[in-house]
Protein backbone atom coordinates (compact mmCIF):
# COMPACT_ATOMS: atom_id res chain seq x y z
CA UNK A 1 0.00 0.00 0.00
CA UNK A 2 1.32 2.89 -0.90
CA UNK A 3 -0.56 4.85 2.40
CA UNK A 4 -2.72 7.39 2.80
CA UNK A 5 -2.75 11.40 1.51
CA UNK A 6 -4.24 14.36 2.77
CA UNK A 7 -6.32 16.88 0.38
CA UNK A 8 -4.33 20.06 0.79
CA UNK A 9 -4.29 23.86 -1.17
CA UNK A 10 -0.36 24.46 -1.01
CA UNK A 11 1.27 27.50 -1.21
CA UNK A 12 3.26 26.86 -4.82
CA UNK A 13 6.31 29.05 -3.71
CA UNK A 14 6.90 26.15 -0.79
CA UNK A 15 7.09 23.42 -3.40
CA UNK A 16 10.21 22.01 -5.39
CA UNK A 17 10.03 20.96 -9.03
CA UNK A 18 11.32 17.67 -9.15
CA UNK A 19 14.69 17.35 -11.29
CA UNK A 20 14.41 13.51 -11.66
CA UNK A 21 10.73 13.65 -13.46
CA UNK A 22 11.03 11.47 -16.44
CA UNK A 23 9.28 13.73 -18.76
CA UNK A 24 12.28 16.06 -18.56
CA UNK A 25 15.04 13.77 -17.28
CA UNK A 26 16.36 13.91 -21.13
CA UNK A 27 16.39 17.66 -21.05
CA UNK A 28 18.53 17.82 -17.85
CA UNK A 29 20.53 14.80 -17.60
CA UNK A 30 23.76 17.21 -19.37
CA UNK A 31 23.64 19.69 -17.05
CA UNK A 32 24.85 19.17 -13.74
CA UNK A 33 23.01 21.45 -11.48
CA UNK A 34 19.52 22.58 -13.25
CA UNK A 35 18.08 25.83 -11.55
CA UNK A 36 14.04 26.00 -11.46
CA UNK A 37 14.06 28.58 -14.80
CA UNK A 38 15.86 25.36 -16.53
CA UNK A 39 13.23 23.06 -15.22
CA UNK A 40 10.28 25.39 -16.11
CA UNK A 41 11.98 25.44 -19.84
CA UNK A 42 12.31 21.89 -19.97
CA UNK A 43 9.09 20.88 -19.19
CA UNK A 44 7.67 23.03 -21.99
CA UNK A 45 9.77 21.56 -24.23
CA UNK A 46 8.86 18.35 -23.44
CA UNK A 47 5.21 18.85 -23.48
CA UNK A 48 5.61 20.25 -26.63
CA UNK A 49 5.82 17.28 -28.25
CA UNK A 50 3.65 14.95 -30.18
CA UNK A 51 0.51 14.50 -28.25
CA UNK A 52 -0.32 11.70 -30.57
CA UNK A 53 -1.02 8.99 -27.47
CA UNK A 54 -4.01 10.64 -26.02
CA UNK A 55 -1.89 13.06 -24.09
CA UNK A 56 -2.00 17.12 -24.07
CA UNK A 57 0.44 19.66 -25.58
CA UNK A 58 2.17 21.82 -23.04
CA UNK A 59 0.30 25.11 -24.76
CA UNK A 60 -3.17 23.19 -24.71
CA UNK A 61 -2.75 22.39 -21.17
CA UNK A 62 -1.62 26.21 -19.92
CA UNK A 63 -4.83 27.67 -22.14
CA UNK A 64 -7.11 25.19 -20.63
CA UNK A 65 -5.78 26.02 -16.78
CA UNK A 66 -5.98 29.39 -17.51
CA UNK A 67 -9.63 29.25 -19.19
CA UNK A 68 -10.90 26.98 -16.14
CA UNK A 69 -8.88 29.12 -13.65
CA UNK A 70 -7.30 26.22 -12.27
CA UNK A 71 -6.88 22.60 -12.29
CA UNK A 72 -9.24 19.38 -11.58
CA UNK A 73 -7.10 16.95 -10.48
CA UNK A 74 -4.65 17.69 -7.90
CA UNK A 75 -0.81 17.16 -8.13
CA UNK A 76 0.68 15.38 -5.85
CA UNK A 77 3.55 15.86 -3.22
CA UNK A 78 5.60 14.06 -0.95
CA UNK A 79 6.59 15.87 2.16
CA UNK A 80 10.26 14.18 2.57
CA UNK A 81 11.22 15.90 6.14
CA UNK A 82 10.10 19.07 5.65
CA UNK A 83 10.49 19.41 1.39
CA UNK A 84 7.75 19.60 -0.48
CA UNK A 85 8.85 17.71 -3.67
CA UNK A 86 6.20 17.19 -6.62
CA UNK A 87 6.31 14.09 -7.99
CA UNK A 88 3.58 14.12 -10.41
CA UNK A 89 2.03 17.32 -11.54
CA UNK A 90 5.62 19.34 -12.08
CA UNK A 91 3.89 20.96 -15.38
CA UNK A 92 1.14 22.00 -13.98
CA UNK A 93 2.56 23.56 -10.91
CA UNK A 94 5.45 25.46 -13.60
CA UNK A 95 1.99 26.66 -15.18
CA UNK A 96 1.04 28.11 -11.59
CA UNK A 97 3.77 29.44 -11.37
CA UNK A 98 4.18 31.31 -14.70
CA UNK A 99 0.93 32.66 -14.36
CA UNK A 100 1.79 33.54 -10.93
CA UNK A 101 5.23 35.74 -11.96
CA UNK A 102 3.13 36.81 -14.74
CA UNK A 103 0.34 38.36 -13.34
CA UNK A 104 -2.03 36.92 -15.21
CA UNK A 105 -5.60 37.04 -13.49
CA UNK A 106 -6.61 34.53 -11.37
CA UNK A 107 -5.41 32.39 -8.35
CA UNK A 108 -2.34 31.34 -8.70
CA UNK A 109 -0.87 31.45 -5.35
CA UNK A 110 -2.21 27.94 -3.86
CA UNK A 111 -2.63 24.97 -5.89
CA UNK A 112 -4.88 21.61 -5.23
CA UNK A 113 -2.77 19.07 -4.26
CA UNK A 114 -3.00 15.52 -2.46
CA UNK A 115 -0.15 15.68 0.20
CA UNK A 116 1.83 12.40 1.26
CA UNK A 117 4.49 12.15 3.95
CA UNK A 118 8.03 10.54 3.54
CA UNK A 119 7.23 8.77 0.44
CA UNK A 120 10.01 5.71 -0.25
CA UNK A 121 11.42 5.13 -3.44
CA UNK A 122 9.23 2.23 -4.58
CA UNK A 123 6.21 4.02 -3.89
CA UNK A 124 7.12 7.15 -5.96
CA UNK A 125 8.09 4.73 -9.13
CA UNK A 126 4.29 3.06 -8.12
CA UNK A 127 2.78 6.60 -8.57
CA UNK A 128 4.79 7.71 -11.44
CA UNK A 129 4.01 4.05 -13.50
CA UNK A 130 0.09 4.68 -12.37
CA UNK A 131 -0.19 8.36 -13.53
CA UNK A 132 2.20 8.76 -16.85
CA UNK A 133 2.37 5.42 -18.32
CA UNK A 134 -1.40 4.70 -18.38
CA UNK A 135 -2.78 8.48 -17.08
CA UNK A 136 -4.50 11.29 -18.71
CA UNK A 137 -1.58 13.22 -19.98
CA UNK A 138 1.62 9.81 -21.05
CA UNK A 139 4.74 10.48 -21.07
CA UNK A 140 6.24 10.63 -24.72
CA UNK A 141 7.49 7.10 -25.28
CA UNK A 142 11.16 7.79 -25.11
CA UNK A 143 10.94 9.37 -21.95
CA UNK A 144 8.95 5.78 -20.72
CA UNK A 145 11.52 4.02 -22.09
CA UNK A 146 14.11 5.77 -20.57
CA UNK A 147 12.17 5.49 -17.18
CA UNK A 148 11.16 2.01 -17.54
CA UNK A 149 15.18 1.31 -18.17
CA UNK A 150 15.77 2.97 -15.27
CA UNK A 151 13.73 0.73 -12.92
CA UNK A 152 14.98 -2.32 -14.81
CA UNK A 153 18.41 -1.88 -14.83
CA UNK A 154 19.09 0.75 -11.61
CA UNK A 155 16.14 -0.15 -9.33
CA UNK A 156 16.50 -3.82 -10.58
CA UNK A 157 12.84 -4.25 -10.12
CA UNK A 158 11.00 -6.91 -12.22
CA UNK A 159 9.38 -6.86 -15.11
CA UNK A 160 6.15 -8.46 -13.47
CA UNK A 161 6.62 -5.73 -10.64
CA UNK A 162 6.37 -3.11 -13.41
CA UNK A 163 3.55 -4.56 -14.67
CA UNK A 164 1.73 -4.89 -11.38
CA UNK A 165 1.49 -0.97 -10.94
CA UNK A 166 0.79 0.07 -14.22
CA UNK A 167 -0.43 -2.80 -15.98
CA UNK A 168 0.41 -3.98 -19.69
CA UNK A 169 2.46 -6.74 -21.64
CA UNK A 170 5.94 -7.85 -20.67
CA UNK A 171 6.96 -8.28 -24.28
CA UNK A 172 5.93 -4.34 -24.50
CA UNK A 173 8.06 -3.33 -21.70
CA UNK A 174 11.06 -5.45 -22.80
CA UNK A 175 10.82 -4.05 -26.23
CA UNK A 176 10.76 -0.58 -24.57
CA UNK A 177 13.52 -1.37 -22.77
CA UNK A 178 15.40 -3.04 -25.40
CA UNK A 179 14.78 -0.60 -27.79
CA UNK A 180 15.63 2.06 -25.38
CA UNK A 181 19.08 0.75 -25.02
CA UNK A 182 19.99 0.16 -28.90
CA UNK A 183 18.73 3.77 -29.55
CA UNK A 184 21.22 4.86 -27.22
CA UNK A 185 23.83 2.76 -28.12
CA UNK A 186 23.95 3.16 -31.88
CA UNK A 187 22.03 6.24 -32.70
CA UNK A 188 23.38 8.40 -30.26
CA UNK A 189 27.00 7.96 -31.47
CA UNK A 190 26.45 8.65 -35.13
CA UNK A 191 24.85 12.20 -34.08
CA UNK A 192 26.84 15.85 -34.30
CA UNK A 193 26.31 16.74 -31.01
CA UNK A 194 23.53 15.87 -28.69
CA UNK A 195 20.75 18.51 -29.77
CA UNK A 196 20.56 16.10 -32.75
CA UNK A 197 19.06 13.53 -31.13
CA UNK A 198 15.61 13.16 -31.83
CA UNK A 199 13.70 11.07 -29.42
CA UNK A 200 10.58 11.18 -31.55
CA UNK A 201 12.91 8.47 -33.86
CA UNK A 202 12.02 5.78 -31.02
CA UNK A 203 9.18 4.12 -32.12
CA UNK A 204 12.13 2.85 -35.13
CA UNK A 205 14.07 1.52 -32.21
CA UNK A 206 10.71 -0.53 -30.65
CA UNK A 207 9.79 -1.79 -33.96
CA UNK A 208 13.71 -2.95 -34.36
CA UNK A 209 13.12 -5.69 -31.27
CA UNK A 210 10.74 -7.48 -34.24
CA UNK A 211 11.47 -11.29 -34.33
CA UNK A 212 13.60 -11.33 -37.54
CA UNK A 213 14.40 -7.93 -38.18
CA UNK A 214 18.23 -8.06 -36.73
CA UNK A 215 18.48 -11.09 -38.09
CA UNK A 216 17.66 -9.86 -41.36
CA UNK A 217 20.03 -6.36 -41.13
CA UNK A 218 22.70 -8.86 -40.39
CA UNK A 219 22.02 -11.48 -43.04
CA UNK A 220 22.00 -8.66 -45.54
CA UNK A 221 26.05 -7.58 -44.32
CA UNK A 222 25.00 -4.93 -42.69
CA UNK A 223 25.35 -3.80 -38.79
CA UNK A 224 22.80 -2.10 -36.61
CA UNK A 225 24.95 0.94 -36.57
CA UNK A 226 23.57 0.93 -40.55
CA UNK A 227 20.34 0.74 -39.05
CA UNK A 228 20.90 3.87 -36.74
CA UNK A 229 21.78 5.85 -40.06
CA UNK A 230 19.17 4.83 -42.17
CA UNK A 231 16.86 6.00 -39.10
CA UNK A 232 18.84 9.00 -39.50
CA UNK A 233 18.60 10.27 -42.71
CA UNK A 234 15.14 9.22 -43.23
CA UNK A 235 15.78 5.89 -45.50
CA UNK A 236 13.11 3.97 -42.87
CA UNK A 237 9.90 6.79 -42.93
CA UNK A 238 7.49 6.05 -41.70
CA UNK A 239 8.95 4.57 -39.06
CA UNK A 240 6.60 1.13 -39.02
CA UNK A 241 8.45 0.29 -42.32
CA UNK A 242 10.71 -0.85 -40.05
CA UNK A 243 8.96 -4.40 -39.62
CA UNK A 244 9.04 -4.78 -43.41
CA UNK A 245 13.02 -4.65 -43.45
CA UNK A 246 13.05 -8.81 -43.61
CA UNK A 247 11.17 -8.81 -47.11
CA UNK A 248 12.77 -5.76 -48.47
CA UNK A 249 16.10 -6.64 -47.88
CA UNK A 250 15.61 -9.85 -48.87
CA UNK A 251 14.56 -9.21 -51.82
CA UNK A 252 18.32 -7.82 -54.31
CA UNK A 253 16.22 -5.15 -56.48
CA UNK A 254 13.79 -3.92 -53.03
CA UNK A 255 17.40 -3.33 -51.57
CA UNK A 256 18.60 -2.17 -53.73
CA UNK A 257 15.95 0.64 -53.79
CA UNK A 258 16.28 0.66 -50.34
CA UNK A 259 19.62 1.88 -50.04
CA UNK A 260 19.08 4.54 -52.57
CA UNK A 261 15.80 6.08 -52.26
CA UNK A 262 14.14 4.53 -48.78
CA UNK A 263 11.80 1.72 -47.20
CA UNK A 264 9.03 3.71 -48.91
CA UNK A 265 10.03 3.39 -52.10
CA UNK A 266 11.42 -0.16 -51.77
CA UNK A 267 8.14 -1.69 -50.42
CA UNK A 268 6.34 -0.64 -54.30
CA UNK A 269 8.88 -3.24 -55.84
CA UNK A 270 7.60 -5.91 -53.68
CA UNK A 271 3.78 -4.75 -54.57
CA UNK A 272 1.75 -7.50 -57.18
CA UNK A 273 0.59 -6.43 -60.30
CA UNK A 274 -2.76 -7.73 -58.61
CA UNK A 275 -2.53 -4.88 -56.47
CA UNK A 276 -1.67 -2.50 -58.87
CA UNK A 277 -4.34 -3.26 -60.61
CA UNK A 278 -6.91 -3.25 -57.99
CA UNK A 279 -5.79 -0.33 -56.41
CA UNK A 280 -6.10 1.47 -60.27
CA UNK A 281 -10.31 0.47 -60.56
CA UNK A 282 -11.39 1.44 -57.12
CA UNK A 283 -11.94 4.80 -55.35
CA UNK A 284 -10.99 5.39 -51.93
CA UNK A 285 -14.33 5.24 -50.97
CA UNK A 286 -14.78 1.76 -52.47
CA UNK A 287 -11.79 0.66 -50.67
CA UNK A 288 -12.36 1.76 -47.42
CA UNK A 289 -15.95 -0.07 -47.99
CA UNK A 290 -14.80 -3.18 -49.10
CA UNK A 291 -12.44 -3.41 -46.38
CA UNK A 292 -14.85 -2.63 -43.97
CA UNK A 293 -16.74 -5.77 -45.19
CA UNK A 294 -13.87 -7.84 -44.78
CA UNK A 295 -13.39 -6.97 -41.67
CA UNK A 296 -17.04 -7.42 -40.36
CA UNK A 297 -16.58 -11.36 -42.06
CA UNK A 298 -13.26 -11.78 -40.52
CA UNK A 299 -13.86 -15.49 -38.96
CA UNK A 300 -12.23 -15.86 -35.48
CA UNK A 301 -9.99 -18.98 -36.56
CA UNK A 302 -8.45 -15.77 -39.17
CA UNK A 303 -8.43 -13.27 -36.24
CA UNK A 304 -7.07 -15.83 -33.55
CA UNK A 305 -4.15 -17.01 -35.85
CA UNK A 306 -2.80 -12.74 -36.82
CA UNK A 307 -3.51 -12.25 -32.64
CA UNK A 308 -1.22 -14.92 -31.48
CA UNK A 309 1.63 -15.16 -34.57
CA UNK A 310 3.12 -11.56 -34.23
CA UNK A 311 4.88 -11.95 -37.40
CA UNK A 312 1.47 -13.07 -39.46
CA UNK A 313 1.42 -11.22 -42.71
CA UNK A 314 -2.56 -10.51 -42.44
CA UNK A 315 -1.56 -8.91 -39.19
CA UNK A 316 1.40 -6.81 -40.07
CA UNK A 317 -0.58 -5.61 -42.87
CA UNK A 318 -3.23 -4.94 -40.14
CA UNK A 319 -0.25 -2.28 -38.33
CA UNK A 320 0.63 -1.05 -41.06
CA UNK A 321 -2.77 0.66 -42.24
CA UNK A 322 -3.40 1.32 -39.12
CA UNK A 323 -0.69 3.74 -39.45
CA UNK A 324 -1.65 5.21 -42.66
CA UNK A 325 -4.97 5.44 -41.28
CA UNK A 326 -4.43 7.49 -38.45
CA UNK A 327 -2.40 9.99 -40.56
CA UNK A 328 -4.80 10.95 -43.03
CA UNK A 329 -7.49 11.21 -39.69
CA UNK A 330 -5.54 12.73 -37.82
CA UNK A 331 -4.83 15.60 -40.82
CA UNK A 332 -8.70 15.38 -41.85
CA UNK A 333 -9.63 16.77 -38.54
CA UNK A 334 -7.39 19.21 -38.01
CA UNK A 335 -8.38 22.71 -37.41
Amino acid sequence: MIGNSKFRLLNVDDLTLDIDNPRIRKWLEHYETPNEEGIKLALGAAGGEDSSEGGTTFESLKESIRASGGINSPIIVNDDNGTMIVIEGNTRLAIYLDFKDKGIPGEWDKIPALLYQNLDPEHIDAIRLQSHLVGPRPWDPYSKAKYLDHLYHVEHMTVDRIIAYCGGKQHDIKNYIDGYRDMERYYRPILDSDQDFDTTRFSGFVELQRPMVKEAIIQANCTLEDFAKWIDNKKIDPLNTVRQLPKILADEKAKKVFFESGAREALKTLDSPKIENLLSELSLADFCRGLQRSIDSLPYPEFSKMQNDLENQDRLAVLDLKEAYMGLVKGLEAD
